[in-house]
């Protein structure tokens, strides 16, 4: 089995390619134009609050106002070792309780610290949070919270114990928190009291820069696709990394050689024969049919995918699968077959929101679990947060999928100004 990153870097865009086996994993777009804000840290002021939805609007210095709700009761902690999608809202490492702390009391005009947990999207301003999380290679920092957690990837309970014993030991800050990643398998208590050294000095750099500004500010800016990928995916089990920037190389050795140690530095190779990068690894055509509604199983059988602001649908069809056995058979072995090309799917063009998958229709209770299972155990490998509901009395699976960037299609398509997106020609 060989697995190994791709990074093609152009004047507008870094595209970056995580292949296994020859076929696409991951697929990541940067484009200049299109800067992510997603983990910046600002100093921002309240323009507003709407007792309504119980939420503040708050001017960070972006174009629209972020989103911040005023009860708290979402936190960006860690949950099954978030790696760019460290930022997702979630509920404290404990459980909550019924007895809710009471919130803060916001003014209009009050200046806060915020980050981001979630991109802009369409009509939607950035959605915030007052938790402040910081990712590093083998710990995420949350100096708001008092408890130390393991990622749920780690399931060996000999090692959850050891990792927890580490930290006891090497980590000093006894009062902050923090979630141990996936990353920090097996490694020894030097590395990760390390990270936590970094972590806090970090943390001591944003409270004092944050007090000596004035909002709306950008406080601290998060590392840009390549180096949060190096963070976050650049791992053990990645063979070799190629970049075709000589310049970028450079700076990712660098960046490999004071983060990630030599071991890493080995891997790292620089990329420069005459044909582009992702034609040598044949990976274009995956990449180019991410954009098209279709994607072909190996069966002959089709999904087609359309997207709304908030809602996905994904149906499959048998297409030219042939088969002479039973009908119940015949659908059974085509949704057992797009069960795991959907998850894929959803993955590599970062489709979230409330998603629907019209399966081919079974009679059988016992073939539906079946789907229903291989579709979960699909998407159990999904970096991203998804919660499958199951099937409803339509044979419709429903299922949820959290966003935090924009689709990877947003970088090089928008609506036609002419016909409003709708795709259709007028009949005369």
């Amino acid at each position: 089995m060989s697995k190994y990153i791709l990074i093609n870097v152009a004047s507008k865009e870094n595209r970056i390619a995580i292949v296994k086996d020859g076929r696409l994993e991951d697929f990541y777009v940067e484009v200049s134009t299109q800067e992510t804000i997603l983990g910046n840290i600002y100093k921002g002021k309240i323009q507003s609050i709407v007792p309504s939805i119980n939420a503040a609007f708050v001017d960070i210095g972006e174009p629209r106002n972020g989103f911040l709700y005023m009860s708290e009761l979402t936190n960006p902690l860690l949950e099954d070792d978030m790696p760019d999608d460290v930022f997702w809202p979630l509920r404290g490492l404990k459980k909550q309780t019924k007895e809710k702390k009471p919130a803060k009391k916001f003014k209009v005009g009050e200046e806060v610290l915020v980050q981001v947990v979630k991109e802009p999207f369409s009509t939607k301003g950035p959605r915030l949070t007052t938790y402040i999380s910081l990712p590093g290679r083998y710990l995420v920092h949350m100096p708001s919270q008092h408890q130390v957690g393991i990622s749920r990837k780690i399931e060996n309970k000999e090692e959850r114990k050891r990792l927890k014993q580490v930290i006891d030991k090497n980590v000093i800050f006894k009062n902050r928190g923090y979630v141990v990643r996936t990353a920090a398998l097996k490694k020894d208590g030097r590395d990760i009291a390390r990270d936590a050294k970094v972590l806090a000095r970090l943390w001591q750099n944003i409270k004092r820069n944050s007090q000596k500004k004035v909002a709306p500010l950008l406080i601290h800016r998060e590392f840009g696709l390549i180096y949060r990928i190096m963070r976050d995916q650049f791992i053990e089990e990645i063979d070799t990394l190629y970049i075709d920037s000589k310049y970028e190389y450079n700076n990712v050795v660098r960046f490999a050689r004071n983060f990630l140690g030599r071991n890493f530095v080995k891997k790292i190779k620089l990329y420069s024969k005459e044909k582009p990068i992702f034609e040598a690894g044949k990976i274009n055509e995956d990449i180019e049919r991410l954009y098209e509604k279709k994607a072909k199983l190996k069966s002959g059988a089709y999904i087609v995918i359309e997207s709304t602001e908030g809602l996905s649908v994904i149906d499959v069809n048998s297409g030219r699968y042939t088969n002479k056995g039973a009908p119940e058979q015949a659908a059974l072995r085509v949704n057992l077959d797009a069960a795991p090309e959907i998850a894929r799917q959803l993955k590599l063009r970062d489709i979230g929101g409330i998603i629907v998958i019209d399966f081919i229709d079974m009679e059988r209770e016992k073939n539906r679990r079946a789907v229903l299972s291989a579709l979960k155990n699909a998407l159990s490998k999904d970096r991203a947060k998804t919660d499958v509901l199951g099937i409803s009395k339509l044979g419709l699976v429903e299922m949820t999928r959290k966003r935090t960037y924009r689709p990877i299609d947003s970088a090089y398509y928008k609506s036609c100004p002419y016909c409003g997106g709708k795709g259709r020609l007028k009949i005369n």
